[in-house]
């Protein structure tokens, strides 16, 4: 999971180390020097006080750890093409790059490596971090039933993430309907039965090809009268350039009146996910987003560019095939898994 981005963050590191232990090298011969001219005796007193001026107008420009601006520069451009080349889009490219500078422009003590570790790992958590929400919080704080509904591509898995989702909202104790409101694709209601059987919650269904709309309607309806907590609407999957199936997408948001519209996207698709999702958000209106197959993107940039980007939570994200493998975004989990594994 997350080679990619491994590698180029592992490059960059080993790259800002050797310069910053270079850098100490050079400031250890400086302070040698200055040891040196507090030794020199008399008759050289005065040629010394002056090159132990210059010693210490040296000592103060520098310290321990320093890198050109130039160098540093170089060594960014080169993180900059191996981030782009793991799907991670260019707005975040450039957030990482100012975290690190800014990072790196007040180091007092430590390792080299420990260093850079900790500028990378904390320019990476200042992007995770900036759309974070409770998605539990959230549903404890709306009025009954909360009503989710789901839209995405086709072939993101976004079915399966609803009955993982159900799956989740039902161990900390939330009471389910959900809709089969996919009327289009072959075999969607079917699919979606299937789930609502093996999690033990009501399917709302019409018929193939019935109004959308008219199937999250009745599962609303169905919730409020038997006072279940969450009522959560499956959408068929359609390309965001398709002007009609989006209207029709518009519909049912004004028949449901969502409390939360939730884009899924497929990890392994990488910047076409963040492009989905942007056109989803000026359409219909996302709030929170769910990332599917992350355990199968080896790139990472979906992961850490969706949310930043578009400026929506990201929610959970998928990372196996049972109901309990998909899981609360943790910022700190992906961090764990790039820098560690």
């Amino acid at each position: 999971m997350f080679k990619f981005l491994r590698k180029k963050f592992g490059k960059f590191e080993q790259q800002i180390e050797s310069e910053l232990e270079k850098s100490r090298g050079e400031y250890k011969q400086i302070e040698a020097q200055d040891t040196a001219v507090e030794g020199k005796v008399d008759q050289e007193l005065k040629k010394a006080v002056e090159q132990k001026k210059q010693v210490q107008k040296i000592s103060r420009e520098r310290h321990p750890f320093s890198i050109s601006k130039k160098k540093l520069d170089n060594l960014l451009w080169d993180l900059e093409i191996g981030l782009l080349e793991s799907d991670v889009a260019l707005p975040v490219v450039e957030e990482i790059k100012e975290n690190i500078k800014e990072q790196l422009s007040y180091i007092r003590s430590g390792s080299a490596k420990d260093v850079v570790r900790q500028a990378l790992m904390d320019a990476i958590s200042n992007v995770l971090l900036s759309t974070q929400v409770n998605f539990q919080n959230i549903i404890e704080t709306q009025e009954k039933p909360v009503v989710l509904m789901f839209v995405g591509v086709n072939g993101t898995g976004k079915t399966t993430a609803i009955a993982k989702l159900c799956y989740y909202l039902q161990k900390i104790g939330k009471s389910c309907v959900i809709s089969a409101s996919d009327t289009f694709r072959a075999g969607a209601i079917e699919q979606l039965e299937q789930h609502a059987t093996n999690l033990g919650v009501k399917l709302i269904k019409h018929k193939a090809g019935a109004d959308p709309a008219a199937v999250a309607y009745d599962a609303i309806q169905h919730a409020k009268a038997r006072r279940k907590d969450v009522v959560l609407l499956d959408t068929a999957g359609r390309m965001q350039t398709n002007i009609n199936l989006m209207d029709e997408m518009k519909k049912i948001r004004r028949v449901a009146q969502p409390d939360m519209v939730i884009f899924v996207g497929d990890a392994l698709t990488g910047n076409d996910a963040v492009e989905q999702a942007k056109r989803f958000d000026e359409i219909v209106g996302i709030d929170g987003i769910i990332l599917t197959k992350v355990d199968a993107d080896a790139k990472g940039g979906a992961a850490l560019s969706i949310a930043y980007t578009i400026g929506k939570p990201l929610l959970f994200i998928g990372v196996g095939q049972g109901y309990d493998d998909q899981i609360p975004f943790d910022p700190e989990w992906m961090v764990k898994r790039i820098f560690e594994e």
